[in-house]
C-alpha cells in the first residue's frame, strides 16, 4: 500500500529578542506535532540564516 504525502514548509528567522531558538523551534515542533506534521528535514546555512523545518503528514 503506497501512502500519500502533504509537505509544509516552516522557516524561522533568528530573533535578537525574546525566546530563544531552540525554545521556538521545540514550540513551532510541538505544535505542528499536535496536527500530524513529522519532521523530515531541518537546515540552517549559517547561524545568521533562517533555520528551515520541512514537514510531512499523511493526506
Amino acid at each position: 500500500m503506497s501512502s500519500r504525502w502533504i509537505y509544509e514548509v516552516v522557516e524561522l528567522s533568528p530573533n535578537m529578542l525574546g525566546p530563544s531558538m531552540a525554545e521556538r523551534l521545540r514550540e513551532e515542533l510541538d505544535r505542528l506535532g499536535r496536527d500530524g506534521w513529522e519532521l523530515v528535514s531541518a537546515n540552517q546555512v549559517n547561524p545568521f540564516d533562517q533555520v528551515r523545518l520541512i514537514l510531512k503528514k499523511e493526506a
